[in-house]
């Protein structure tokens, strides 16, 4: 924060990001995780003129109780791939892995390293990897547990060339990774109203998943709107995604 900030009326305690992300890859284990959030921020970044790419380690087959895998994979796809559009992302890869039984291995580091070596991106982005949301009581999902960490042990392989040889193409080092939705966030990424919307026009094309959800508060797009105001307040801003922030040499 600055000292021009106005902060006298709220409890700040989050950090505004503010250096280049240059060219982004945001990874997740399913379709929607980018959703609940982050697509205010890729809104934001492609709009400024960054490259930013989508992978997700499943296409969300077992997320939705009513509908087979079969018939669900490839709706939740198109949706992503519809999502993705609204934030200005054509870029959407799957590596077409099992929905719900995703294992932290050394399978998932090596197609995560290979992904990297190959976008060769600044900043990787994903979603909360912690146990928890934060709240008492709650669980994060095994899938998002296993991604996260595994994508953070894959930054680092792909910047050692002697892990995973050749795999994907030579070393790269990742400037940052952000993780939207920690528990342990200290830093946010202001937004504008406009990428706002677009978070939840975004969100709102997954429209199978929030049909899927009946009434729970997720199932409206706008509890991303309440999300990041919510984040925006603990900056000193009007909108903002709160991350817990990594940075590497």
């Amino acid at each position: 924060m600055t000292a021009d900030d106005d902060t006298s009326d709220v409890d700040v305690d989050l950090d505004r990001f503010t250096a280049d992300v240059g060219r982004v890859l945001a990874v997740v284990a399913h379709p929607d995780d980018l959703e609940y959030g982050a697509a205010a921020a890729i809104a934001k970044w492609t709009e400024l003129g960054h490259d930013v790419a989508y992978v997700l380690a499943t296409r969300g087959e077992a997320g939705i109780d009513g509908m087979s895998p079969d018939e669900c994979g490839p709706v939740r796809a198109a949706e992503q791939r519809a999502s993705a559009a609204v934030v200005g992302v054509e870029e959407v890869e799957f590596l077409d892995l099992a929905d719900g039984v995703l294992v932290a291995d050394l399978a998932l580091r090596r197609s995560l390293t290979s992904v990297i070596r190959r976008v060769r991106p600044d900043t990787v982005i994903t979603l909360n990897h912690r146990p928890d949301w934060g709240a008492p009581g709650t669980r994060n999902s095994a899938d998002h547990r296993a991604l996260g960490e595994a994508l953070l042990d894959a930054i680092a392989d792909a910047s050692n060339r002697w892990v995973f040889a050749g795999v994907g193409g030579p070393a790269h080092r990742v400037r940052r990774a952000m993780i939207a939705s920690s528990p342990q966030a200290r830093h946010a990424v202001e937004v504008d109203e406009r990428h706002v919307d677009l978070a939840v026009a975004s969100l709102a094309e997954h429209r199978a998943y929030l049909d899927g959800l009946g009434d729970h508060a997720m199932a409206d797009p706008e509890f991303v709107r309440w999300q990041l105001h919510a984040s925006g307040a603990r900056c000193g801003c009007d909108a903002a995604l709160a991350v817990e922030l990594f940075t590497f040499g």
